[in-house]
């Protein structure tokens, strides 16, 4: 049974990406793109099955307005992809206030409105999937990545919750967790902080710098491939709650794993010291 997918973020990337493997499948897409040219040349490919959509998920009143396009064009939403977002390097000293916001605007509030307006018609149809677009960034922090990390470690925890108070109602939630991917992540679409402080020259933050100045172009996942995975992995009725995408992610993971692990037998004793006595 064909689906009617809604992605966030499509102009280029794995949104894009995504939205192109959608069509190849014989589904439909409703897609959205912040620049109005970009949305209608979208839409001319195919009228009937391509629909772009202008939206920036930073205009909140905006966000409910969009989801009723999509659903006058095709009836019903099958499948919300919330990829949209950036990346932000620096250390957490260095970035403004306005800059943090900045980041969980798009990052999380803009897919938490978003996914507000979706689950009202997936419940009444009794069935959906909701694909957010973590990150194995979402799952382990690293020096320099901080605001980042804490945008996606927000959406896991969402993301969650989400997936228990969504399952009766026939609805799926999956938290993707890609690693590094061959898109302008790393590259016009990363954001530095605006202060850069000598003090953290020789710490992990400038090590980050340093690696987003050179993965741009060399990173492992490629685009397409990550596509079609997530295509099949609607339609092939795939459950886990988590999907990583790529060799870093599992590497990343299992060390965050480990790690937690060993500091739950380390400070057991300590823990259980707290209990009130019986």
């Amino acid at each position: 049974m064909s689906k009617v997918w809604f992605i966030t973020g499509a102009s280029s990337g794995l949104g894009a990406a995504l939205a192109a493997a959608v069509l190849q499948r014989g589904d439909s897409v409703a897609a959205t793109f912040r620049k109005a040219e970009q949305a209608s040349a979208f839409s001319q490919q195919d009228p009937v099955r391509a629909q772009g959509i202008v939206l920036d998920l930073t205009d909140g009143a905006r966000i409910p307005a969009a989801v009723q396009e999509a659903l006058a064009h095709f009836g019903r939403i099958d499948v919300l992809v919330n990829n949209a977002g950036y990346g932000t390097i620096g250390a957490i000293e260095e970035f403004t206030m306005d800059e943090i916001r900045a980041q969980f605007e798009t990052n999380f509030f803009g897919m938490a409105a978003l996914t507000q307006a979706v689950l009202p018609p997936m419940r009444a149809q009794g069935s959906g999937h909701i694909l957010q677009l973590s990150s194995a960034a979402g799952i382990k922090a690293t020096g320099g990545f901080g605001v980042y990390n804490a945008s996606k470690f927000a959406l896991e925890g969402f993301s969650e919750a989400l997936a228990q108070e969504v399952a009766p109602f026939g609805i799926r939630v999956v938290i993707v967790e890609p690693g590094p991917f061959r898109t302008e992540f790393a590259g016009s679409s990363v954001q530095l902080a605006a202060r850069r402080m000598d003090e953290y020259k020789t710490t992990p933050v400038a090590q980050m710098y340093h690696y987003i100045s050179r993965i741009h172009g060399r990173q492992e996942g490629d685009p397409q491939k990550a596509a079609r995975v997530l295509v099949d992995y609607v339609h092939n009725g795939n459950e886990t709650l988590r999907l990583p995408l790529g060799k870093h992610p599992i590497d990343v993971i299992k060390a965050k794993l480990k790690s937690v692990e060993q500091d739950l037998e380390t400070n057991r004793a300590i823990a259980l010291s707290t209990l009130v006595d019986v």
